[in-house]
Formats: structure tokens, sequence, C-alpha cells
């Protein structure tokens, strides 16, 4: 088959209301701060609606191939800027060549966290499945076709949403009764470890063992020792994991080893690092139990298979982190992840992403089915087909390279 040359990259930045969510610290809501640190940026506020920013790629070649993607939690100000950086790179190169795109790209981000490279590998995937007429997950051997998923909440608030022990507690409930086998909590931005221990304990009381729980403290707590003291409370109500607990941002392999020595609760690292090399020095220096990975953070659907394949190599789990059609096609494919995040999500508050999809395709907290778990597109490519009208018409700005 002849080679697709890459002729033509396209890049829109847009933007989108989030109802009933507000920025965290309770400032004005801006674009531009919600769109810089998505997920962390917002919480339940409402009657407030929240303008978010991200973009979309779309790669076409010489011979009239097409390949999109239209980020989620990746899509922020510092990856555009990288995207951008690397788009001018592609045209003239074979599309299908990942692994050297792949390896070039990683090179000429060396300097940066590499962010911007997901969206564009991607793309690349979206591009051959459409190309072959099979689905990314077909192309990557996927044979699951239906995953198991957690509800992934938002941070707790002071605003009426999860506000206290008690509202996670009926939130968990809730979502137990929606189909969920599988919780996981985001406590609150001050990082109280008293406060983290007593809702943790809490939302078991209330579940029972219905359900596995999960926290992340989202690098909120403090100090070692607070970690410590919520990673204890873990182990007394059987956590099934307890990631970043504290403000080392997640990248400190020694402390984490510390900590595990300390409690019995699996302890899951790597979102905050990038790649494949990192996350070997990390498992293997051993600052955590359990691998992180994610198509749009580490470097595409090409990375984030390394990274699962790494795992498996060591005999670990390799959890997915957030959500998306390639994320469900990288889980397909990897026997040794337990459960599909859907993130963020919190009562009477949309997850805050784009509403891009034309077609059944969710990420929302209703998107399982009775037994708690998502499909696998198995259309050419992603498997979805996007609402190109709805990225234009919120077009903030537009970059082409030919």
């Amino acid at each position: 088959m002849d080679r697709s040359l890459i002729s033509r990259v396209e890049v829109r930045q847009f933007a989108f209301d989030a109802v009933n969510l507000g920025v965290a610290d309770g400032d004005p809501a801006s674009m531009d701060r919600a769109g810089g640190t998505p997920g962390g940026a917002v919480e339940f506020a409402r009657g407030q609606t929240t303008k978010i920013s991200r973009y979309a790629v779309a790669i076409e070649t010489a011979d009239g191939c097409r390949g999109e993607y239209v980020t989620h939690y990746v899509g922020t100000q510092s990856a555009l800027a990288q995207t951008l950086m690397l788009a001018p790179m592609l045209i003239g190169r074979d599309a299908e060549a990942r692994e050297g795109l792949y390896d070039d790209m990683k090179r000429e981000l060396r300097q940066y966290d590499r962010m911007g490279q997901g969206p564009i590998d991607i793309a690349l995937w979206d591009l051959a499945g459409k190309k072959h007429g099979a689905s990314v997950s077909t192309l990557l051997g996927g044979y699951r076709t239906r995953l198991p998923a957690y509800a992934s909440t938002y941070h707790g608030d002071r605003n009426g949403g999860l506000d206290g022990k008690e509202a996670f507690g009926d939130f968990a409930i809730e979502c137990l009764e929606m189909g969920y086998r599988a919780f996981k909590i985001h406590g609150w931005h001050e990082g109280d470890a008293r406060e983290e221990a007593e809702n943790l304990l809490h939302v078991r009381d209330v579940v029972g063992d219905r359900m596995a729980l999960m926290i992340d403290c989202a690098c909120e707590l403090r100090t070692f020792a607070d970690a410590l003291f919520v990673g204890r409370a873990c182990d007394e109500a059987n956590y099934f994991w307890y990631e970043d607990p504290f403000r080392d941002a997640g990248t400190s392999a020694h402390a984490h080893k510390l900590l595990r020595e300390k409690i019995s609760t699996p302890v899951l690292q790597t979102e905050h690092i990038r790649g494949v090399e990192p996350k070997a020095d990390f498992i293997l220096a051993g600052g955590t139990d359990l691998l992180r990975s994610d198509p749009e953070y580490d470097m595409g659907i090409t990375g984030a298979m390394k990274i699962a394949h790494l795992a498996e190599a060591l005999g670990v789990d390799c959890e997915i982190h957030a959500t998306g059609p390639a994320h469900r096609a990288v889980m397909s494919a990897t026997r040794n992840s337990n459960f599909y995040e859907v993130a963020l999500v919190g009562p009477d508050c949309p997850n805050a992403i784009p509403p891009v999809y034309d077609g059944d395709y969710s990420d929302q907290i209703d998107c399982i089915d009775a037994d708690g778990t998502v499909g696998v597109p198995d259309g050419p490519g992603l498997g979805i087909t996007y609402d190109w009208d709805y990225v234009v018409a919120n077009t903030i700005q537009r970059f082409e390279f030919v």
C-alpha cells in the first residue's frame, strides 16, 4: 500500500460552557484559568457557568486520509503551545510511521513536559484506523469490548456539592445504585489530613463492601506525615489504592518508597511524570505499586502502550488515567488494568469535557450500563464521529500548517 504523506495539519482552539461549575478558589471564572488547569481548576458552584477551552487536531495526507482528535484534560494552553511547536515537522512525513514520529517528537520536546505530543499521536492512530477500515482497538489487538468503570469525583467543595463526608457518602450510594462498583474520592484543596481520613472512613462505612474505593489527594496534603496519617486510614478502610497523596507533586520515588513501607494499601503514582523511561525508573526505585498511564499525557497511544507493556513485564497493573475514546482503545488492549476512570463527576454538574461527539458516545456519569461498564468504540479509527460544526462555531483561534 502506498505511503500516506502528511500534507496539512489544522489545530483549532475552541471554548465551551460548563454549567454548575466554578473556579476552585472562588475567583471569577476565566477561560484561561479553567483551560490552564482542567479538572483541578473547577468545582461545583450552583448557578455558575465556567468557560473552558480545549483544542482539536486534524491531520490530512496527500492521498486523502484524515485523522482527528479533540482533547479532554490535556487541552491546556501549555500543551497547545507544544502541539503547535510540533505540527510543522509533520509535513511531508509518512503518517503511518508512528514509531519514528513518536521518537522524533519526543526528542523535539526534550526540554518540556511533552504533553502536546499526545493529541498528535492519537490523531495519527485515528488516521491509520480510518485508512484500513479498522478500529484503533483492533489495530492494538484489543480483546475487551466492555470495561469496568469507576466514578471519579470532583474535588470536595464548600458550595453545597461534595461539601462534607455525608455528601460524599450520599454520592457514593447514588453511583452504586447507577451500577458503579468502584468509586474514587478527590478530597478538598485545603489538604486537611484529618478531614480526608474522616471522609474516606465514612464513605467505607456507608457503602460497606459493595464498592472498591480509592482516594486521590491530588498532591494536596502538606507533609509526609499527613500522607502517612491518611494512608493508615486507607489501610483501616481497605482502600483499593492510594494516589498522589502529598506536595512532592507526585514525583519523589524515594518518598513514596518510604510511604509504601509503612502502609499496606497499594500506592498509585506516575500520573505527573511523562513517558516510559521515567516511569520505569520510578517503579524500579520502589516508588509505586501500580503505574499510571494516559494516552493524552504520555505522548499518545504509542506512549501509553509502551507503559502498559512495561508494567506487564514487571508483573504490575497499569491504571489508565481519565476518559476518552483513545483511553478506551488502550484499555481494551491492556490485560493488566482494572478500571476505566469516568472523570470527573459530581452531583448536579457535568463532566467538564467538550460536547463534541455526534452519536451516542459519552463520558458523562450515565455512560455506564447496569453492570457498571462502558463500551469500546468499534468503528473505523477512534470509532467516534466529531461534531466539527460545533468546534468551528466555537473556535477562538485557528492554526494551519501545509
